[in-house]
């Protein structure tokens, strides 16, 4: 699969939010090989240290919805969402927990199931920012 991947546009940065290690660093990783720049985050407290820095250009987050800290996924889409204008937001995991609770926070169609089809995940990511463009 190595040298297959589409490239993004290097100016595109995406937060991954996501307490399992394996499957951060995973697809941070995928999102990489990309062209994408990445920021990890292990819990929602680091998520939001990471959005509250002020000048740091974030195009979407791609959060999990049982990622630990003080807030759940949901809330922190929510905060994100109020306090970020303009950043699309991925929520991510179980798909039957997420259904009814993402509704109004995820920004291109359903919660991402687990495991991820690495290429979907880019799908997603470009459809948000091109309708992010678009909207101006």
């Amino acid at each position: 699969m190595a040298g297959t991947e589409p490239r993004a546009p290097s100016t595109a940065t995406v937060l991954v939010a996501d307490g399992e290690v394996l499957v951060r660093h995973a697809l941070a990783d995928y999102l990489r090989r990309c062209g994408y720049e990445v920021i990890e985050a292990a819990s929602s407290d680091e998520a939001l240290t990471v959005l509250a820095e002020p000048g740091l250009a974030i195009g979407v987050m791609i959060c999990d919805v049982t990622i630990g800290g003080s807030l759940s996924g949901f809330a922190l889409a929510a905060w994100a969402r109020a306090s970020r204008p303009g950043l699309q937001v991925l929520l991510a995991g179980n798909v039957e927990k997420a259904a009814d609770a993402a509704a109004g926070l995820c920004d291109e169609g359903p919660a991402l199931a687990r495991p991820y089809d690495p290429q979907l995940v880019v799908d997603r990511i470009k459809r948000l920012l091109a309708a992010r463009d678009r909207r101006g």
